[in-house]
């Protein structure tokens, strides 16, 4: 049975995804409150703070640099027996269904996307990097804007090693909150960030917290050409349950055509990839990019002749 808070919650988020008016108006603390009761996947990473920009690592000397090097500290675990691998594919990364939002995509095939939210990480997006790399698993990564300008290092890898980069924000907002203007200007501070960083553009978006109205995403998908990206499979690793568990949710949600959600910032949704990677792979999942399993999509079936007397 659910609490009070959570079917209040679910009723209000399910009225402001569909634009219905008359719903009572919440402040944006209560609304939070209300997200991570239901548990909203992102809702932990807008609490965790950027690292200080150069002026304050000039004024503390043990502030974290802005700026990162390479990653020499971690080597990723090797599991035992040797290490599945994706296929190689040539497949197109654009084409298909025209949608303005997707959760799944109805495929033929086994195919699935890996998506990663709210990095770049210093530490965790290059253990991850690691461990997709071995397996030759191309995946989708949702950045933050912030986070780009503040590990532009980072993303050129991630950039360099063939993974899409998806638009975010810039600050990780409750987009749904805002006005067209700040929308737009939340989402193209983050594209001309990954740009400044990697001299790429973001194929796709993820409203942070999937808090997003189908009016706004139809602004998104006319003026910037974004399908609104959202999940099938969400682990809930912002709760931190655990690596095994975190395995466990997301080998057992997945099915083909999935897209699958999961978040860099955490580290231990690192430490439960390489099992959780190596269980698709033997299950016979094979990982693409979101913009290549959109590719995929069927059409829709056309419409059958309409009998006479209907």
């Amino acid at each position: 049975m659910k609490n009070p808070i959570e079917t209040l919650g679910y009723k209000i988020f399910n009225n402001a995804q569909d634009g219905e008016s008359g719903m009572p108006k919440l402040s944006r603390r209560t609304f939070m409150v209300i997200s991570a009761a239901l548990g909203s996947s992102c809702s932990m990473a807008s609490s965790e703070k950027p690292q200080p920009g150069p002026q304050a690592a000039a004024q503390d000397p043990t502030a974290a640099p802005a700026r990162t090097a390479p990653n020499r500290e971690y080597r990723t675990p090797k599991v035992q027996g040797p290490v599945p691998r994706n296929p190689d594919m040539n497949l197109p990364a654009s084409g298909g269904s025209g949608g303005i939002t997707f959760s799944r995509v109805a495929v033929s095939q086994p195919y699935v996307a890996m998506t990663f939210d709210d990095g770049p990480h210093p530490k965790n997006t290059p253990r991850l990097l690691d461990m997709l790399r071995e397996r030759n698993i191309k995946a989708t990564f949702y950045v933050i804007g912030r986070n780009v300008d503040l590990y532009p290092n980072v993303l050129r890898r991630t950039v360099s090693e063939g993974h899409e980069i998806g638009n975010h924000s810039y600050t990780h907002p409750i987009l749904s909150k805002l006005s067209d203007s700040a929308l737009r200007e939340e989402l193209t501070k983050c594209r001309d960030a990954v740009a400044r960083a990697a001299g790429v553009q973001p194929r796709t978006m993820r409203p942070p917290y999937g808090a997003l109205l189908q009016r706004q995403r139809e602004l998104v998908h006319s003026e910037l050409r974004y399908p609104t990206i959202l999940w099938s499979v969400d682990p809930l690793d912002w709760k931190r349950p655990g690596a095994s568990v975190i395995t466990s949710r997301i080998n057992s949600q997945t099915t083909p055509g999935a897209i699958i959600l999961a978040h860099d910032l955490h580290g231990g949704t690192v430490d439960a990839m390489p099992a959780t990677l190596d269980g698709l792979l033997r299950k016979g999942y094979k990982f693409v990019t979101v913009s290549q399993l959109l590719a995929m999509a069927a059409p829709p079936a056309p419409a059958g002749p309409i009998a006479a007397g209907q």
